[in-house]
């Protein structure tokens, strides 16, 4: 039977932009760092969750993946709620919300092989294959959104690919940099999510 993600909501934001973003490169594992302007997008995440966290569930814990774009974003939202007076909040990281290992492609060009890849018909030399990076992605949510409280994953574009998939929702979708998303489950595991940007009014 395929794993499936729990029914408990969650908050998701993707790492600001990095160079390898902004020249349109597959990035996978290499540690890109964020560029000026995904710190920048990062600050303006912590501003957008100042106002969403009025009328949604507040997070109460913070996981990222370990990859320094994403833990670099995480860092700088919790400091800036913090500078706006919000509670000090635990931050983590969980080796399960890394993003894919693209193998050969990492650093090539993003190509047209993403819809071959999530339905299991193509996997680049040395690449993950999307059956296993659902998995782990499942089970790193599950983990932590069991912690108890509502957790603020911070993680990757393709990672988050395979969460859509495992919550019945279209996979080959990109996320934006650094835009919070609110998730909120179906009544049952075959529904969609709902899916809740947050964004500048």
């Amino acid at each position: 039977m395929t794993q499936q993600i729990t029914l408990r909501p969650y908050w998701y934001l993707r790492h600001g932009q990095t160079d390898w973003n902004r020249d349109g490169l597959s990035q996978g594992r290499t540690d890109v760092p964020l560029n000026a302007t995904g710190i920048e997008q990062a600050q303006a995440a912590a501003g957008l969750f100042k106002t969403a966290l009025k009328n949604h569930s507040p997070f109460t814990h913070i996981v990222s993946s370990p990859l320094d774009r994403a833990f670099q974003t995480a860092a700088i939202v919790r400091e800036g709620l913090i500078a706006a007076g919000f509670e000090a909040l635990p931050l983590e990281t969980d080796d399960g919300l890394e993003e894919v290992c693209f193998g050969e492609q990492e650093g090539q060009p993003m190509g047209d092989w993403y819809d071959s890849w999530i339905a299991g018909a193509y996997t680049p030399a040395g690449a993950e294959p999307f059956a296993e990076l659902r998995h782990r992605a499942i089970a790193a949510v599950n983990r932590a959104t069991g912690l108890g409280g509502v957790p603020l994953i911070v993680a990757h574009g393709a990672l988050f690919r395979a969460l859509r998939a495992a919550m019945n929702l279209p996979a080959n979708v990109r996320l934006p940099n650094a835009t919070p998303l609110w998730l909120q489950p179906g009544k049952a595991e075959q529904e969609a999510w709902q899916l809740t940007v947050m964004e500048h009014a």
